[in-house]
């Protein structure tokens, strides 16, 4: 037993009662967050929480329910990531304690998100129901929704191709309507939405990095639609119309993911929709330039950060394949084979290191951009999306 003096009088305090307080919850090692990232591992309903300086894992974090199209965006600390899975779930995830510290059930069919400008404000895209609703991001509150009506008002479309805007605004397309809209959540108990036409069936869509131009894939035809949101009163215009009219269809066996077009050295590079191609188009005049040639279908056309390569992932049958395109030659430099099944692909902030999800063969390979040499490979299962929390600074992600 321990005694004390306290104004006079002897207070006594057990031992035992001292050595519980004494006892605290471990704390987190004391590090920064900008290398961190996450690895979603698709089959098991959990992610990894990986850091890039040392290339290693740090923790499991499991409990997020259906991950098969998962996507991810990062608080502007980076501490949290914000998970949005295929179920409707919405999942907040400490990467400092690797720990679950908020989730709500906010749809039934659900494929990503995005985080505003000020990150106060997190927005999924759903298909079922079919709209966008925003949250608190420190809370998960629900804060507004805007319900994806067309038609006689009654029928809901599914939303794609959702992305921030500078304003606190969103831009997002809307499939079976047909449409672009842009959501304006600088006041969230008002938000306010403005429609475009948009062509037949668009399913996904980007932002080009300084935020001017939203660009939709369209299903039901060939050509883009392109909105120029400085000057939205113009209305959208069709770019590359009829790309690949007069030639045989191909099945397509997957649909590209847009949001990994690449932009590089005035110039976009795009996944040509069931084509063994990339289309290379001048920015600000939508011109195509040249069509590069590539093993299979093009499903992810992602540039290096400098700009200087494109690299490109295929659908099946060829997705074991990845190739990369010299930007400056207008050609393909390197033919690699991470794996099997190549799902996603991420660049290090500053480019000199690429990492690759090989979901067949349950690992994440690392290459060496100078060299392409592979330099290390992780154990994950079955993983597909990999995200750095450098993303937290950057519009359209």
């Amino acid at each position: 037993m321990l005694d004390w003096i306290m104004n006079g009088a002897r207070v006594i305090v057990p031992a035992l009662l001292l050595a519980a307080c004494a006892t605290t919850p471990p704390t987190p090692a004391l590090r920064g967050t900008g290398d961190l990232g996450m690895v979603i591992e698709r089959a098991t309903g959990q992610v990894q929480v990986i850091e890039t300086s040392g290339r290693t894992s740090l923790a499991q974090v499991s409990g997020l329910g259906d991950l098969s199209h998962a996507s991810v965006v990062f608080s502007r600390d980076s501490r949290y990531a914000y998970v949005f899975g295929r179920d409707g779930g919405l999942t907040k995830v400490d990467l400092l304690t690797a720990s679950i510290a908020g989730r709500v059930m906010q749809a039934g069919n659900s494929i990503g998100g995005a985080i505003s400008q000020d990150g106060r404000i997190l927005v999924a895209q759903n298909y079922q129901p079919g709209g966008i609703k925003a949250f608190d991001a420190d809370t998960l509150e629900l804060i507004a929704e805007v319900p994806a009506v067309y038609g006689d008002g009654t029928q809901r479309s599914k939303v794609v191709g959702l992305a921030d805007l500078p304003g606190n605004r969103f831009v997002y397309s809307l499939f079976e309507a047909g449409e672009i809209w842009v959501t304006d959540l600088s006041d969230p108990t008002k938000p306010g939405t403005r429609r475009y036409p948009a062509g037949k069936q668009p399913y996904d869509a980007l932002v080009t990095p300084d935020g001017r131009y939203y660009i939709a894939g369209l299903f039901g035809e060939d050509g883009l639609s392109m909105l120029d949101l400085w000057q939205p009163e113009q209305g959208v215009r069709t770019i590359l119309p009829g790309y690949g009219r007069g030639e045989q269809a191909l099945p397509v066996y997957k649909m590209p993911h847009l949001r990994g077009w690449a932009v590089a050295g005035g110039k976009a590079y795009l996944p040509a929709i069931g084509r063994h191609e990339v289309l290379v188009v001048e920015l600000g005049t939508w011109k195509e330039l040249e069509r590069i040639p590539v093993k299979s279908q093009p499903v992810f056309v992602m540039a290096r950060p400098d700009g200087r390569e494109v690299w490109v992932n295929f659908a099946f049958p060829d997705n074991g394949w990845m190739q990369v395109i010299d930007t400056q030659q207008g050609r393909i430099v390197d033919t690699l084979q991470p794996g099997r099944a190549i799902l996603h692909m991420e660049f290090t902030p500053k480019g000199e290191e690429v990492w690759v999800s090989a979901r067949d063969d349950n690992k994440v390979v690392i290459y060496d951009t100078r060299t392409r040499q592979k330099k290390l490979e992780l154990p994950a299962a079955s993983p597909s999306g990999i995200f750095f929390s450098s993303r937290a600074f950057r519009t359209g992600f």
